[in-house]
């Protein structure tokens, strides 16, 4: 830990600490009430955040999402690597290149430098998500883009305003590329004069401790943060965890694109190695260089550190290595649309990998995406509407509590589940039907996940178009410690009393024409479960039944709860979770020397006898399931051998903690293919 060349009174760092958070939280209020887009002010997509001179972050609060908020230094590293001394009052630089520190092309980042004392002190930031930066569809995203190119505009770091006076050329450029001129021209003064306002709040902070006080604070109580990290690193198990998990396709074919990382602790240090992920891929599902970073401070801060305090302190015991040129790293021209599908995959191995190495930290999957959905058409006024929404899903259960409901989670900031009903149908020629509850879709447990969402939107104009870019379509959210998996999230189009699927590919739509009174439905994932649902507290069960969380017909098939008129059924719950544990397939793992993945897929040579027993067919996806760890998944490859054997190599039985010889419950997922059209 660097201590600071002057010391400081440890009240007055208190006071500049929580000064710098409040101007924080009053950029944000400043967003919410000005903004003109509905995704802003209501949805709350956007962050803020205050970096100093040597483009560490400084100050955020706690609502703003770590996805906007942690690669916001990488965006003003390159302020400063690019224009170095020539930076000055009155500047505002834009960036949104996820190749360079940025997101996707979405969120666009305002960069306000501010100067105590003619030097430059810090810079205030705000990364709002624009509805539209233009592309090939409305809203930009969607599922089956293959090149940058047809996302929108890409704004390298650019200097917008220069000593206070607007660069026009740049910014007639860039708002006649995008959709919805006006609602965008709203959104980005909204963000300037928030930055503004937050640079007049740190001058008044000046006068009131000094500059020379600030200067000092900052690095105070990073490097104290950066200590209380250094702690809680040092109390994990020194070793190397490793986990892998998929992001289901490109949107191009429905092939699964591998994510991997072996996170290694020593001493009060973090390092995680992403080698072995996929390469880029010819669809939206990459991500840039800060986002490998910002998916491991993220997990390891919430499952070590779960305090309120966030600023670059926390960031300086982590390495992380994410080879260029791959999914996790990608290079031009590569789409990046999907990066908060890949981010969230990111995530979730690192969350895998830390459950092995804290199990009693350890929580079940989310829904492992954004659920972006996008509307766009023309009103009947012969303007462009889009309307945008990221429906939020279930939140994974822990030791000792369920998930949420249809909410945002830890891995995310306090963003609205859902758009209001009234904001989408006052701005939108929509109608929403229903909003309600994902019954069953929660992943069993001990402690089972949160439902997922149910909503319907009706389109009321004469044509429109779909896009949606969603993952976590047919491999649902794990569960851990032998909790089951959520539901997983899927978006089809209802006419004339049909669902159609509006992709061959789950979750990557471009573009579908829709026609008016169709329906769009949304049914996002629930959050994964923690612990053996057998274990489950049958008046838990019973509960969640008379809530409608969960179906009668579910009850004894995914908890061994017999009902009788919404009571329990003492003897026969005892009685049926008895048989169910003894029919539960159970196989002994074997050493398996030959490749242990074929391209992307992890596969699971198995005798068929313990298929057979297991209800598992060849090339189904599999669980095999510890008991203090996440689940292991693999498509099934059957072998004509006798015995209950399955066979793994060293990185699999690496990632179960087990050995040759044991023996560990095998569930199946199911067939590698679309849902069904009935849910």
């Amino acid at each position: 830990m660097q201590t600071p060349a002057v010391q400081v009174d440890p009240i007055t760092v208190e006071l500049v600490h929580e000064g710098l958070i409040a101007i924080v939280r009053e950029m944000r209020a400043n967003m919410m009430r000005t903004a003109y887009s509905s995704i802003i002010y209501e949805g709350q997509d956007f962050s803020c955040g205050i970096v100093d001179d040597q483009a560490q972050l400084a100050a955020k609060a706690p609502a703003d999402n770590p996805m906007h908020i942690f690669p916001v230094p990488w965006s003003v590293r390159m302020v400063l690597d690019r224009f170095g001394d020539d930076v000055h009052p009155g500047d505002i630089f834009l960036h949104n290149d996820p190749y360079t520190g940025g997101t996707h092309l979405n969120d666009v980042a305002t960069i306000y430098p501010v100067f105590l004392d003619g030097r430059l002190f810090a810079f205030t930031v705000v990364r709002a998500h624009w509805g539209d930066v233009g592309g090939m569809t409305p809203g930009s995203i969607s599922g089956q883009a293959t090149e940058i190119y047809q996302e929108g505009v890409r704004i390298p770091i650019l200097r917008a305003y220069d000593r206070g006076q607007p660069n026009q050329a740049v910014l007639d450029i860039i708002f006649a590329n995008v959709r919805g001129e006006r609602q965008r021209w709203g959104d980005f003064t909204a963000m300037l004069v928030s930055c503004q306002n937050a640079g007049r709040k740190l001058e008044a902070m000046a006068e009131k401790y000094g500059t020379a006080t600030l200067r000092t604070c900052i690095p105070y109580y990073i490097a104290r943060t950066e200590a209380r990290m250094r702690q809680q690193i040092a109390a994990v198990p020194d070793g190397t965890y490793t986990y892998e998990a998929y992001v289901e396709s490109t949107g191009r074919a429905l092939e699964p694109l591998l994510v991997r990382v072996a996170l290694t602790v020593r001493g009060d240090e973090m390092r995680a190695d992403f080698s072995g992920s996929s390469p880029q891929s010819d669809g939206p599902t990459n991500i840039g260089p800060a986002m490998p970073p910002t998916a491991v401070l993220t997990i390891a801060k919430s499952y070590l550190d779960p305090t309120p305090t966030v600023n670059h302190g926390a960031l300086r015991p982590l390495g992380v290595h994410a080879p260029e040129g791959t999914l996790l790293n990608a290079r031009h021209p590569a789409a990046c649309g999907g990066m908060s599908e890949t981010r969230r995959t990111v995530d979730t191995v690192v969350m895998g990998a830390l459950a092995a190495a804290v199990p009693e930290a350890a929580t079940g999957d989310n829904r492992g995406t954004s659920n972006h959905t996008y509307i766009g058409g023309r009103d009947e006024h012969g303007g462009h509407f889009i309307f945008y929404e990221f429906p939020a899903g279930g939140t994974g259960a822990f030791g000792g509590g369920d998930g949420n409901n249809a909410v945002r989670n830890f891995q995310e900031g306090d963003f609205a589940s859902i758009q209001p009903i009234e904001a989408v149908e006052n701005e939108h020629p929509l109608r929403v039907e229903r909003c309600a509850i994902r019954r069953d879709s929660a992943g069993a447990g001990r402690w089972r996940g949160g439902c997922g969402l149910l909503r319907d939107v009706r389109l009321l104009a004469d044509r429109a178009a779909l896009s949606v870019l969603s993952d976590r379509n047919i491999l649902g959210p794990h569960g851990v410690c032998g909790g089951e998996a959520g539901a997983g999230n899927r978006f089809t189009v209802r006419r004339g009393g049909q669902e159609i699927e509006p992709s061959p590919i789950p979750g990557k739509v471009t573009g579908f024409a829709l026609q008016r009174d169709d329906v769009i439905v949304m049914r996002t994932a629930g959050g994964g479960g923690y612990g053996d649902p057998l274990d489950r507290d049958p008046a838990a069960v019973a509960a969640d039944v008379a809530e409608g969380y969960l179906s009668a017909a579910a009850a004894p098939a995914r908890y061994g709860v017999v009902l009788a008129a919404h009571d329990v059924d003492a003897a026969a719950t005892v009685a049926l979770r008895r048989e169910l544990r003894a029919r539960r397939p159970q196989v002994t793992l074997a050493a398996w020397d030959g490749p242990e993945h074929e391209g992307p897929r992890r596969v699971l040579p198995l005798a068929r006898c313990a298929a057979a027993a297991a209800g598992v067919g060849e090339g189904d996806v599999v669980e095999l399931v510890p008991s203090r760890r996440a689940p292991l998944r693999a498509w099934a490859r059957l072998l004509d051998e006798e015995g209950e054997r399955a066979y793994l190599g060293p990185r699999g039985l690496a990632i179960l903690g087990m050995r040759p010889g044991e023996r560990v419950y095998l569930r199946r997922l199911g067939p590698w293919a679309p849902p069904p059209t009935a849910d």
